[in-house]
């Protein structure tokens, strides 16, 4: 999921109007959208999204100024920071423990940080840095990539694959599908015809959204084969800076916000032989017809006609601020959650079967929420930091024992070269003396699906929603 960047490394809408200095400087989902992390001019924050009526500051950091970047790992304890007083240095901290694990620098400032539980990925303007997240150990670099300014990339958040989707040609929409995992390349697909604005996986990484800067079309592709499956217009009258794209849990729906005041949902379905039955009105015959008049259309007209619209849309209240949206269930029901530069997160309810106007149920300032959890952090930081000790070293880290309840699975400890091979970045943390320990392991363990199978995470489609809500 694409974070918004509010700050320098961020590109900014020319046209649109000023908006006021509100404190933070990035806000990004986490992969599952059950937090959300924002990135200050005094540290971070980590926000629950359980519950749509409170919004609950789960750990506060000041310990790093001017945060540019920050991601957490699904809900983990591992947050990557990025500090825009040293935009060329990553750090990985268990926040639980109030501890660094470790940091690496780059030869040139980080522009954007993907992660799943394989891999980590850093993107700088012209290289892809693929690490190994059980002990951050280099795999590949991928170097003298088309200048990437924008840190565009997407990868994949499961599946027993991680891609890597990320532009490999400056001047036109093409773009190069990576495996992340047999660290070789999979397919190049020419997405679009001017340069990409947004990437992004589904849950399952069997397809793959893309819009470019003109922002009028979003393309949906089959992965690993690249073949097109879908195309919806967002608009005609003008081009939008597209910031983010991100599908449901399911896979079924995509949500795309811009600079503009409106976020569309698009659906994915193909009408099977019994949905066409049922699309007899009107309105579904004029679409056939047009459908079938475009194949004598010269192709741009052609094009044109086949295209989408979307299924639903939100109006948010404030106009020309970049922003960050995902589809969710929270507390049962399907919403839709848009977290704008401004500082305020809008949470929307929507229909998965009628679509159209999403209603705006809760509005949060984030900055307010900030003011009133100013005491919060968790218990783990104040019991292992101790006072004076804001920063233990790393192997004081990993000599920390597992939090309460927790079974620690042990990992093997940092190597002294981190894996990389000659003339690639040197980690730059102490050694541990011994293996290092991470809790993380346990808190996302298999869970039973409803057919027996043992798997990750299965997440309701919003069509089971509303039998779930029965149970």
């Amino acid at each position: 999921m694409e974070p918004v960047l509010c700050g320098p490394q961020g590109p900014e809408d020319p046209e649109g109007p000023p908006v006021p200095e509100t404190g933070f400087s990035c806000a990004s989902f986490n992969q599952d959208t059950t937090s959300l992390a924002l990135g200050t001019d005094s540290g971070f924050r980590l926000f629950s999204l359980t519950n749509v009526d409170t919004l609950d500051c789960i750990y506060r950091s000041t310990d790093t100024p001017d945060v540019g970047l920050v991601e957490r790992l699904y809900s983990s304890s591992l947050v990557v920071v990025v500090s825009a007083q040293t935009p060329q240095k990553l750090h990985i901290y268990h926040f639980k423990k109030g501890t660094e694990i470790c940091n690496y620098s780059y030869p040139r400032p980080v522009q954007a940080v993907r992660l799943n539980r394989q891999r980590l990925v850093v993107c700088l303007q012209e290289s892809l840095f693929v690490h190994n997240i059980k002990d951050m150990k280099l795999l590949q670099t991928l170097m003298e990539l088309p200048s990437n300014p924008r840190g565009l990339c997407a990868l994949s958040s499961s599946g027993p694959c991680s891609y890597l989707a990320y532009p490999s040609c400056p001047s036109t929409g093409e773009l190069q599908v990576y495996d992340a995992s047999a660290l070789s390349p999979v397919t190049v697909i020419p997405a679009h015809h001017s340069p990409l604005a947004a990437l992004s996986f589904n849950a399952s990484a069997s397809r793959l959204a893309s819009a470019s800067r003109k922002g009028t079309v979003i393309r949906v592709f089959s992965i690993p084969q690249g073949q097109r499956l879908f195309e919806f217009r967002r608009g005609m009258k003008r081009c939008v800076d597209i910031s983010c794209l991100s599908f449901s849990p399911d896979g079924h729906f995509l949500c795309t916000s811009s600079n503009t005041e409106t976020v569309h949902i698009f659906r994915l379905e193909d009408l099977g032989p019994s949905r066409e039955d049922e699309a007899s009105s009107w309105g579904s015959y004029v679409g056939r017809m047009f459908s079938a008049a475009s194949t004598y259309l010269p192709a741009p007209v052609s094009d044109m006609m086949s295209q989408d619209r979307a299924f639903a849309t939100a109006q948010l209240p404030s106009v020309g601020c970049r922003n960050t949206c995902a589809l969710t269930v929270i507390q049962k029901l399907p919403r839709l959650l848009v977290a704008t530069r401004d500082g305020t997160l809008y949470i929307y309810t929507f229909d998965p079967a009628e679509g159209g106007r999403c209603h705006l149920s809760h509005t949060h300032k984030l900055l307010d929420e900030l003011q009133d959890h100013t005491e919060v952090k968790v218990s783990e930081t104040s019991e292992s930091s101790g006072p004076g000790n804001s920063c233990p070293t790393y192997a004081a880290t990993a000599a920390l024992p597992p939090a309460p309840g927790l079974t620690a699975a042990t990992l093997t400890g940092y190597s002294e070269d981190g894996g990389c091979r000659e003339g690639e970045v040197i980690p730059e943390h102490e050694l541990a003396a011994g293996p290092v320990r991470l809790d993380d392991e346990s808190e996302f363990p298999p869970i039973k699906c409803r057919d027996g199978r043992d798997g990750v995470l299965v997440s309701l489609t919003f069509s089971e929603t509303e039998s779930f809500c029965k149970l």
